[in-house]
């Protein structure tokens, strides 16, 4: 007696849609993103694609579409800063969810130094990745040039100065937070504010400070201000020359929560209590804040949501949408390190 063999055919989205009552289109929108499709459709089509055990053949859709279906995070820092900044990581795990929905690849990519750029430039630009979610850009960048040459559909977070009109962007609102801070610290009686920027050729570090210097108005001293590189090392350098220069200084702003732990060892070195001598503020809220002694007031930007506005505009982008930008509100979590204690004669 011969044996038979019944192979049991693969599910297709023809399945899906006959057991979720809906057309092939919608399953192939859900599939892809879910993009106009209800939430009732969605529901349907997702229980279908568990009863009927599809999964999706992304190479053959890779074929089919001439796409890699992978996005690239490209951080332009050394790479040690993807460990040291919280903010990078949270992004970075944004991103990942929200293209882990849509069924697509992160890919991550560093490229810090002039070997590196070239590497990421030849790298996309043969197409391995469909598209680049650009992480701490600063203005003049080689590597941000070239790739805005070769035509790579390209998301910013931050405004992407000297590439405006032509790059898309999800941005916080750097220049109101910058404000919100320094009225906090105003509010609570201080009034020799000194601030600690980034890098001015980030979007970051030029517009915390411009929102520093328009809440001052009159009170604006460039004395009171000094520039750092988003590091805590950065942060303590910025700090001794503040010392240095105004040691009369009452309250910093600090335009990272990295940089802000380097300022505050460099105070508690120096013997100045925090809040009752100077008054730190800082900027993320992207978990160090919390940790640091004493825990730090901040701004906190809404960094997830960032990460999946930003792949949701590279997506339409790919898609062949206009780029687009967004603006995300900051919000002022106080903590210990202002407080609400008047600074000692």
């Amino acid at each position: 007696m011969e044996e038979t063999t019944t192979v049991r055919r693969k599910p297709t989205i023809r399945d899906v849609a006959a057991a979720a009552g809906v057309s092939r289109g919608t399953v192939s929108r859900v599939i892809n993103g879910g993009h106009w499709v209800s939430p009732e459709a969605r529901e349907a089509v997702d229980e279908a694609i568990r009863r009927t055990g599809y999964t999706a053949n992304h190479h053959a859709r890779s074929l089919a579409t001439g796409r890699a279906n992978s996005l690239a995070f490209l951080l332009t820092e050394p790479q040690h800063l993807l460990f040291a900044d919280p903010t990078f990581a949270l992004l970075l795990r944004g991103a990942a969810e929200a293209l882990a929905q849509r069924s697509m690849t992160l890919v991550l990519l560093v490229a810090g130094t002039p070997a590196e750029q070239e590497q990421v430039s030849s790298y996309v630009g043969a197409g391995h990745v469909d598209g680049v979610l650009a992480i701490s850009s600063h203005s003049g960048n080689p590597l941000l040039d070239a790739l805005v040459r070769q035509g790579i559909p390209m998301i910013s977070c931050g405004i992407p100065l000297g590439f405006e009109g032509r790059l898309g962007y999800v941005a916080a609102d750097d220049v109101g937070g910058g404000r919100r801070m320094t009225r906090h610290l105003l509010d609570i009686g201080r009034t020799r504010i000194a601030t600690i920027t980034g890098p001015l050729d980030t979007p970051g570090g030029r517009l915390r400070l411009e929102g520093y210097r328009d809440e001052l108005g009159s009170l604006y001293d460039e004395s009171l201000v000094a520039h750092a590189d988003y590091t805590r090392d950065g942060g303590q350098e910025g700090m001794r020359t503040l010392l240095e220069r105004r040691p009369d200084l009452d309250a910093v702003f600090v335009g990272s929560d990295l940089m802000a732990a380097g300022a505050l060892q460099v105070l508690r070195e120096a013997g100045r209590r925090v809040p009752q001598d100077v008054a730190v503020g800082g900027f993320d809220d992207s978990g160090l804040a919390a940790t640091l002694d004493p825990p730090l007031t901040t701004m906190r930007q809404p960094l997830m949501r960032i990460a999946g506005e930003m792949v949701r505009l590279l997506i339409e982008l790919v898609e062949g949408g206009e780029p687009a930008a967004v603006t995300l509100p900051t919000s002022l979590v106080v903590r210990a390190s202002t407080g609400l204690v008047a600074p000692t004669p």
